[in-house]
């Protein structure tokens, strides 16, 4: 069973749903299109508070001038050594600019959770037992330093540039 985290607890009654060709959203339900279907529908509406699927091979750039269409961009994580969600997320924050929710789903680990946080993704679509077991807990990992810049900006403003401590 997948259940949806963010930093304030879990969410219940999300209406956010990936369309396949299995399943489709209902009346209650938001739809998550694939990008490309995202994009046919951008182009034939104007409408607002559309949702998005990036799998890892896509172009991520692609949504660049409909950002302010969106409210949910959900970053798939296929396999835990498939990275480039992380990317994805960080460029939609950094470079693009957008402000709305960034959804991790697949195969979301807890061990990986403090790190998609830091790369501005803000909600998850947890499946696995052990993430979920300590997400009730409020058990997460900590990341004490790290080298790279965030999408989330740093705690400690008096550390060294290429060092940061959370």
């Amino acid at each position: 069973m997948t259940k949806i985290w963010n930093e304030s607890g879990f969410v219940t009654g999300d209406p956010w749903i990936i369309e396949t060709e299995e399943m489709k959203a209902g009346p209650d339900e938001k739809a998550i299109l694939s990008l490309d279907a995202f994009l046919e529908k951008a182009a034939g509406t104007n409408e607002t508070g559309l949702g998005v699927l990036v799998n890892p091979a896509d172009d991520v750039r692609r949504l660049e001038g409909h950002l302010d269409r969106l409210a949910l961009v959900a970053v798939a994580f296929p396999a835990f050594n498939d990275g480039r969600a992380f990317s994805h997320a960080s460029l939609l924050r950094s470079r693009l600019k957008f402000s709305g929710e960034v959804r991790a789903v697949g195969d979301v680990l807890i061990d990986q959770v403090p790190l998609m946080l830091r790369c501005g993704i803000d909600s998850f679509a947890v499946s696995n037992a052990t993430a979920l077991k300590r997400l009730a807990e409020n058990r997460l990992p900590g990341i004490p330093v790290h080298y790279q810049p965030t999408a989330r900006p740093a705690q400690d403003v008096n550390s060294y540039s290429w060092r940061r401590r959370a």
